[in-house]
């Protein structure tokens, strides 16, 4: 059995095909800076020559169709024929406390996932058309669908009631969620692997740092509080995203710019974060960081943001469980960049974290960062969220009558 992972974010598509007989990788992918000056597709099949390309890519429909013709290629391609793909498996953000599961897509699933877009504006709709165009794709493969919000079941409740009244949780499910949840529990798991450690016996940060990020304190293999919550929103500043802000800023910009609930979602969702803060230079913490050395004082300022973002939630999710362990760095950003590693860690000297300078100077590759003296772990684990949903989806499909 083959199965194809897709996963949609909101400005990229992380895409890897597995050969379910033994878990091999046939190819992975990355369709990157989706609608951003730059974009272009990254591919590498297993046993040849990786093709990077640089072309306009406005939408997620157009990055897909690029992955499958990136599959069906005759001399970088992996497969002969679409029909060579048994299954398909997507990473949907949102489902809601209907589905703490992965489950088979079919009509009235694909109609729940639309009313939860109200949820995860910024996600939900690329996960959906990236269903869509994979079914129109492949109209007799199935497709499955695996929440990040499964993890973060675990969460118990003290942590995941809002302070609102409780009608509202008990009418509307009104909580915190916790997203990016495959990939949170990957590595953790990874994590305990590498150090040797029973994951039980671990009070681990894990930190999934991209163009969306959240961070997540998890005891004893559970998680037990996240940053993101009740939509894709919350937590450290994200790519075009607030993260935490005061409720009340919300109805007072609304009445002094004359803002429609629509606009205020948008200015939230789409216009804030790394591009807001930066005042347009970029959604990208690369441009920023390549600004930022250049002496530009609107993008040090954003990072400074992230930065101390990052520093307190790791503060504060070592007193939820009253220790700290281990901290992961993953992700995009967080596997990536060794100068945030560095200043974010740097400045959490009171828990006695000690960083080795060459170990952290690591791109994308599993290492341990910390010194042989550092009394917390340190480590960067490339993600890996699409063998999960690849699991999955086997185990679904191959169940199916």
């Amino acid at each position: 059995m083959k199965v194809l992972v897709v996963n949609s974010g909101s400005s990229s598509i992380k895409y890897r095909l597995f050969d379910m007989t033994d878990q091999s990788l046939l190819a992975k992918g990355l369709v990157e800076r989706i609608g951003i000056k730059g974009s272009l597709i990254n591919h590498y099949p297993t046993g040849k020559d990786a093709v990077k390309k640089e072309v306009n890519i406005p939408d997620h429909r157009k990055g897909i169709e690029l992955v499958v013709d990136a599959l069906l290629n005759d001399e970088h391609g992996v497969i002969k024929d679409i029909s060579e793909i048994s299954a398909v498996g997507h990473r949907v953000v949102h489902g809601g406390e209907k589905y703490s599961g992965s489950v088979l897509l079919n009509e009235d699933v694909m109609d729940t996932l639309n009313e939860f877009i109200e949820l995860a504006p910024l996600h939900n709709p690329p996960n959906i058309l990236g269903i869509k165009v994979c079914q129109e794709l492949l109209p007799d493969t199935p497709q499955v669908g695996v929440f990040d919000t499964a993890f973060h079941q675990t969460i118990p409740e003290h942590a995941y009631l809002y302070g609102v009244p409780y009608h509202y949780y008990e009418k509307y499910r009104v909580r915190r969620y916790g997203f990016h949840g495959t990939s949170h529990q990957y590595v953790a798991q990874k994590a305990a692997e590498m150090l040797g450690k029973d994951l039980k016996e671990l009070k681990i940060v894990t930190c999934h740092l991209g163009n969306g990020s959240s961070l997540t304190a998890v005891k004893d293999g559970k998680s037990i509080d996240t940053s993101l919550g009740f939509g894709t929103i919350s937590g450290v500043i994200m790519g075009t995203r607030c993260g935490d802000v005061d409720p009340a800023v919300i109805p007072y910009l609304m009445g002094k710019e004359n803002l429609s609930f629509e606009e205020m979602n948008n200015i939230l969702y789409k216009k804030s974060g790394f591009m807001g803060l930066s005042e347009g230079i970029s959604s990208d913490k690369r441009d920023l960081e390549e600004k930022a050395q250049e002496g530009d004082r609107k993008a040090q300022r954003t990072l400074n943001v992230l930065h101390y973002g990052l520093r307190k939630y790791i503060g504060a999710y070592a007193a939820a469980m009253n220790g700290l362990d281990v901290i992961v760095f993953t992700a995009g950003i967080g596997e990536n960049s060794p100068g945030l590693r560095k200043k974010v860690c740097g400045e959490l000297s009171y828990f006695g974290i000690e960083i080795d300078d060459n170990k952290n100077s690591v791109l994308g590759k599993k290492a341990i960062i910390s010194t042989e003296n550092s009394k917390v772990a340190v480590l960067v684990i490339p993600t890996n969220e699409e063998l999960m949903i690849a699991r999955d989806t086997a185990e679904i499909c191959n169940n199916l009558v």
